[in-house]
């Protein structure tokens, strides 16, 4: 099930399946991207209920699947929602984040943990692995050596190591500060941010775009610039 609501600038989108641990079936993937894709706040915050973030994929589902191929796709297609959403999506990682958890996090533009979050890549240990992006997306954000190591070791790392590894940016003690924060910025310059950071165009492409991004912003907000400067 997700629960996903409006507070002010930010919308909560809550992964709330506790008693599996927030383990996703087909339905929640296609749930959680409806509600990331549909949010018009600048900012979501995308969280766990209880005392796990997200499980991944749940195993009971997996286990009787006679298409895997689309199951992956699904999650895929879920992920790519977070990644492209107008909004900045924040994952507040609280607890454990397992095989598709951690993906789904992977896909966020901000990824933050509490001191009791824990990361894991479990499948290799009994001959799965994420298919939801994650082999493509864990290298560029924590580099090749460490991804490697991270995932096919199968090992946990606590809060503290994922943000040595660079998995999170911060660890703070409630991840709801960090999207407030970010969504105290002007909305229009924030979807703009994430839109240019995102951009893995040539290097003349992106800068043409960002030339033309800077000269909309500082038509739009002229009056607020000259309003400073007195």
């Amino acid at each position: 099930m997700i629960r996903a609501t409006a507070d002010g600038p930010v919308r909560v989108v809550t992964i709330d399946r506790p008693a599996r641990r927030n383990a996703l079936r087909p339905a929640d993937l296609d749930a959680l991207a409806d509600a990331v894709r549909e949010t018009s706040e600048p900012v979501a915050l995308l969280r766990g209920a209880g005392d796990a973030f997200c499980a991944g994929a749940d195993l009971d589902v997996v286990a009787d699947l006679d298409d895997p191929e689309a199951f992956a796709r699904r999650g895929q297609r879920t992920a790519r929602a977070i990644e492209t959403a107008d909004a900045v999506v924040v994952a507040g990682v609280d607890g454990a984040a397992r095989g598709g958890g951690v993906e789904l996090a992977l896909a966020a533009d901000v990824r933050v943990a509490t001191p009791a979050a824990t990361f894991g890549e479990p499948g290799v240990t009994f001959g799965l692995f994420g298919a939801w992006g994650g082999t493509a997306r864990l290298p560029r954000v924590m580099g090749e050596g460490e991804a490697l190591d991270f995932a096919c070791s199968g090992r946990v790392l606590d809060a503290d190591a994922a943000l040595r590894t660079g998995l999170v940016s911060r660890v703070v003690d409630d991840p709801r500060t960090v999207a407030d924060e970010i969504a105290a910025n002007a909305p229009d310059a924030l979807a703009v941010l994430k839109r240019r950071l995102r951009d893995r165009r040539s290097a003349e492409e992106q800068e043409a775009a960002e030339v033309a991004a800077f000269g909309d912003l500082v038509r739009e907000h002229a009056a607020d610039l000259a309003a400073d400067r007195e």
